[in-house]
C-alpha cells in the first residue's frame, strides 16, 4: 500500500502544548477508526508553523477524506517512492 507525506500548514504548530496536540491526535484516530483500516497514521513531525505526516493509505483521495473529516489542512501530499537512510550508504 502506498506511503504518503501530508503537509499541514498550522500556524503556531510548534507552541502548542501536550494537551492540544493529545487532542488533535485523538481527533485524528477518531476519524480514522471510522474510515477503517485502509487508512493508518504512522507518525508526524511538528515544526514551527507545520506538521508532517506519514500516511499509508491507497490513494489521495483517502488522506483529503481524512483531512475533511478532521477539520486538518492537507496543504500537500506528496506519495513517497523511495526511504533512504545511512544504512543505504553502506
Amino acid at each position: 500500500m502506498p506511503k504518503y507525506i501530508i503537509e499541514r500548514e498550522i500556524p503556531g504548530a510548534g507552541d502548542l502544548t501536550p494537551e492540544q496536540l493529545k487532542g488533535i491526535s485523538q481527533t485524528s484516530c477518531g476519524v480514522l477508526t471510522n474510515m477503517g483500516p485502509q487508512i493508518q497514521w504512522v507518525e508526524s513531525f511538528v515544526t514551527g508553523n507545520k506538521v508532517y505526516c506519514v500516511y499509508i493509505a491507497p490513494d489521495e483521495k483517502m488522506i483529503l477524506e481524512h483531512a475533511r473529516q478532521g477539520g486538518f489542512p492537507a496543504n500537500s501530499i506528496s506519495k513517497i517512492t523511495a526511504i533512504i537512510n545511512p544504512i543505504t550508504a553502506e
